[in-house]
This record gives C-alpha cells, structure tokens and sequence, in this order.
C-alpha cells in the first residue's frame, strides 16, 4: 500500500488579488505532517466554476486526500459547494443537520435567512464537517474535504476530522544552522544530499540584522538516515569553520 499524499485547493479572489493573505497553508502542512500525510500540491484558483471544478478533479484522482478553504459562506461568490457537487456529479441537496444546526444557531435572533440557509447546502453523500466556532459545517464527499477559508474556523474543522484521515510514517524534521552562506558550501552539499538520497535536505538562507544565516533542513521517516546525515552536514560546516547547532524541527536561522 503506497503512502498516503494530499493537496490543497484554496479558492478566492482575494487571495490571487492580493486583498486576503492566506494564513491556512503552514497549519494544514505541519498538521498532515504530524499524521504521515506529506502535503504534495497547493494550487490557488478563483472563485470561477470552470476552475474549480476542473482543479479538484485533477486533484482527488492524483492525491490520497483533497482539502479546499473558502467559498462556503452566504453570498453570492461562495460557490464551493456547487462546483464540488458538479465535480462529482452528484446533485447539491440541503442537508437537513445542517439546517437544524443554522436554525438552533440562529433561534429568536431573526437572521436566519435563505442566505444563510445557502451554508447548508452539501452535496449529495456529503459528510458533515463540524464547525464549534461558528456552526456552519463543513462536509467531505469521498476523498474531498471541503473546509472554511476563515483560519480559527478551518483548524477547528482540519483538527476535527483527524480521526477520519489514515495516515502513513511521520516524517521527521532536523534544522543545522550556521553563519555560514549557502553559496560556500554548495558544491560539498551536492555530494552529501547524493551520498543521502533517502533525506530531503533543503537549504534556507536568511538575513537578519547584518548578518548572514543559513539553516540545512533534514526531512526523512528514517531516524538512522537521519542522523547519519545530520552527521556528515555538521561535520561539512565545521570544515568550512562555521559553529552550526542542531535543533529539532524547523528552528531558527541561527547559529556560528
């Protein structure tokens, strides 16, 4: 059984105009992460039918799962839920929970309109997704998960569905970082990263305060590979005299 892999298709004018800076991709990526679900493709589309039907279906044929932030709300531009449905072929039905929740949301308050009635709307087969924030699901047709592009709204939706995700080996991650540039040691860094095929070594240079960083990133599901590599990249910078220092995660650019 091969290992699990995602995507995400976040939909939006705002987000392509500039106007919205999404705030949803690091949350989504490190979550999957820590589940064994590496996120593969991030793909931003607007909100135009042709382009969103046409991204998800090339998506959930591709990938284990699907997940889609935005374009589930009131008005007339939220046409997540139509498209999903078009791109299954499935009918787009009101879901009856998800009016009994909207309705016990919204009792003696007045503003429960066929706007917001529109929030109900799943396509047919569709499985609620849970919304503690502010009531209006989320749902999943298949291997889709179609969630709020509002971030404190879509983490409680992605955390809440957890249990329906399998997962594969957790990657781990290492940080080396030193003062020393990228551009001194990019020829021995060449031979390591082939010496360690298995390790996905990245290289983030930084600039902060004067000063010249750069942090190696070490990614495998293999502790042994993982450390027999951190080795021989700690060992690359002391040659070259810098002082790196190794952290768990992603760390700092920091470092001698």
């Amino acid at each position: 059984m091969s290992a699990p892999t995602a995507a995400l298709l976040i939909i939006g004018n705002e987000i392509l105009s500039g106007r919205t800076q999404d705030a949803n991709l690091a949350f989504i990526a490190r979550h999957l992460a820590g589940l064994g679900i590496p996120l593969r493709e991030v793909r931003v589309v607007p909100d135009v039918e042709a382009e969103i039907v046409a991204a998800l279906n090339a998506l959930r044929d591709r990938y284990s799962y699907v997940f889609t932030t935005g374009g589930i709300g009131p008005t007339h531009d939220d046409i997540t839920a139509e498209c999903v449905a078009k791109a299954f072929g499935v009918p787009l039905l009101r879901h009856p929970e998800a009016v009994r929740r909207l309705e016990a949301h919204y009792a003696d308050t007045g503003l429960l309109n066929e706007a917001r009635l529109r929030m109900a709307n799943v396509p047919e087969g569709g499985i609620l997704i849970d919304n503690p924030v502010s009531t209006a699901p989320g749902f999943q047709i298949g291997n889709v998960f179609v969630m709020a592009g509002v971030p404190k709204i879509m983490q409680a939706m992605l955390t809440g569905i957890t249990s329906r995700l399998v997962g594969g080996p957790v990657t781990l991650t290492r940080s080396v970082a030193s003062a020393i540039p990228e551009g001194s040691f990019a020829d021995p860094l060449r031979l390591l990263a082939a010496k360690h095929e298995g390790v996905d070594i990245g290289s983030y240079p930084a600039f902060r305060q004067g000063k010249v960083s750069t942090a190696l990133v070490l990614r495998t599901a293999d502790v042994a590979a993982l450390d027999a590599a951190t080795a021989d990249v700690v060992a690359m910078l002391r040659d070259l005299g810098g002082v790196p220092e190794v952290v768990e995660g992603y760390g700092e650019e920091k470092g001698g």
